[in-house]
């Protein structure tokens, strides 16, 4: 019985050494599912920083990262299909003010300001949204997009009939503009330095520049109310590793475009880097800390989207967001 003892320690003496070496995985931590709202790319660069170099597991949590589905990741998050998602403040802002309303709410905002705007072929010859008469846009389909265009282009007192719209999906942005239409929407973060390293000189316009109302929060970070009521503190762990996944990016633009491309392979690593070293920038900003959030910005662009027929009520903005899971300043 002696020598039983003696081996069962050594056995477990054994195991420890190995664990501590990382040769066996360790027993895993309370496992938790991230849906992207897109294919991966640099806005989503510091959950794959976070889940590489370990921030996650030393909270005690399994992460996992999905690939989005047909349906929005605000539906899927309400509906737990998924722990966390990635979204956008228009997302969310329909969702809460729906007829049937979805119990989500944004946690960070992953970028401070929206990057997002109209971009064309520089020969097209499109400045302002004045030019956007006699033009081809080429967009998703939806209402959003429309009541953008409509309301840029009476601010310029020129006729929105006289613009045309196509539904172009998920096409590619340099196709697109090479045959069926003059311009689109883009994320100057990845299509504009993409453009950029193409040598394909454009005329951007970005949204906020146009009207401040439309500087909103794009991509966030989303998470089903009913988990933030039932485990607050898995809210704040999870938050604390993915901020820490952020500020690695922003400090670290090479490495984290490295990390980012292990995971996704596909995505052209020079655009990876150029678009990291871009975005280094624009995740925090002027803010206090990565991920805050403020409550003009959430009651601005909701009363815009109200006032333009795009709500059917006025979004309660001091709900549809919270900062008390961000690690302290």
């Amino acid at each position: 019985m002696a020598k039983l003892n003696k081996s069962f320690l050594v056995i477990i003496l054994i195991t420890t050494v190995i664990w501590s070496n990382g040769i066996l995985a360790k027993p895993s931590g309370t496992k938790i599912s991230i849906l992207l709202d897109w294919v991966p790319n640099t806005n989503h660069t510091g959950l794959y920083v976070a889940k590489e170099l370990g921030y996650y597991r030393h909270e005690g949590i399994e992460a996992h990262i999905l690939q989005p589905s047909e349906s929005d990741s605000a539906a899927l998050v309400a509906a737990n299909k998924a722990d966390f998602g990635i979204s956008y403040q228009e997302q969310v802002t329909y969702a809460r003010t729906a007829n049937f309303s979805l119990p989500v709410k944004a946690i960070a905002a992953i970028i401070q300001h929206n990057t997002s705007g109209f971009a064309a072929p520089l020969g097209k010859g499109i400045k302002s949204p004045a030019d956007f008469v006699g033009k081809t846009y080429g967009g998703w389909g939806s209402p959003m997009e429309e009541a953008v265009l409509k309301g840029l282009m009476q601010k310029y007192r020129v006729d929105f009939a006289k613009l045309r719209m196509v539904n172009i999906g998920a096409a590619d942005f340099f196709a697109s503009v090479g045959k069926d239409v003059d311009f689109s929407w883009i994320y100057y973060g990845w299509d504009g330095v993409a453009a950029q390293l193409r040598n394909f000189p454009i005329t951007f316009i970005k949204l906020r520049d146009v009207d401040p109302r439309l500087d909103y929060y794009t991509p966030v970070i989303i998470a089903n109310e009913n988990l933030i009521r039932k485990n607050p503190a898995l809210i704040k762990k999870f938050m604390k590793a993915t901020s820490s996944g952020y500020v690695f990016a922003i400090h670290n633009p090479e490495k984290a475009a490295q990390i980012l491309t292990k995971y996704a392979p596909e995505i052209d690593k020079k655009l990876a880097v150029a678009s990291q070293k871009y975005l280094a920038g624009e995740y925090q900003a002027e803010a206090p800390r990565w991920g805050e959030m403020r409550l003009a910005v959430w009651q601005n662009y909701s009363n815009w989207m109200f006032e333009n027929g795009l709500l059917k009520k006025r979004l309660d903005a001091k709900e549809a967001f919270s900062n008390e899971f961000l690690p302290a300043k």
